[in-house]
């Protein structure tokens, strides 16, 4: 009976061995196929994140592009304004030189009634208070025929306007 009951004892031994194996390996099991689920899911992420990143990157590097193009567009601008200011401020500067000089003044503004008047008949000049003495002594001669009538005009400046 000894016999009998240590050949059931191993009996239920191993058939316990043999469950906890079965158990063990459909753990085992389980525990592999929810890893592979996991890695599968976060290797799909990673992938995802990363188109994402990529994109983003091509929107921003072809956002930089327009942005330096258009830095250039204003700098050429501002470049150009500056360039023409200088410009303006010399062209100024030589035309206020060179309407210092009530003379040569006289000189064109005498040459500008000849031209305009040309047989038309009463031309008039309006002046500035320095100017208009210089253009009566050069346009003397029109001016007693009633051709010419010299004005003082104090917006004019230096200028003369026909």
């Amino acid at each position: 009976m000894s016999e009998n009951l240590n050949e059931l004892l191993d009996k239920i031994q191993r058939e316990g061995v043999d469950k906890a194996n079965v158990a063990a390996a459909k753990v085992k099991s389980d525990a592999e196929a929810k890893a592979k689920a996991v890695l599968a899911e976060a290797e799909a992420k990673a992938k995802s994140l990363l188109e994402d990143a990529k994109k983003q990157a091509e929107a921003y590097a072809e956002s930089s592009k327009r942005t330096i193009q258009q830095s250039a567009k204003n700098t050429l601008i501002e470049v150009e304004n500056a360039v023409t200011a200088l410009f303006d401020k010399l062209l100024a500067k030589e035309v206020s030189s060179a309407t210092a000089d009530a003379g040569l003044v006289a000189g064109l503004a005498a040459e500008a009634v000849r031209a305009y008047a040309n047989g038309t008949g009463k031309v008039e000049v309006a002046a500035g208070a320095k100017l208009c003495d210089a253009l009566r002594a050069k346009l003397s001669a029109q001016a007693a025929n009633g051709g010419v009538d010299v004005v003082l005009d104090e917006t004019a400046g230096t200028g003369f306007r026909v």
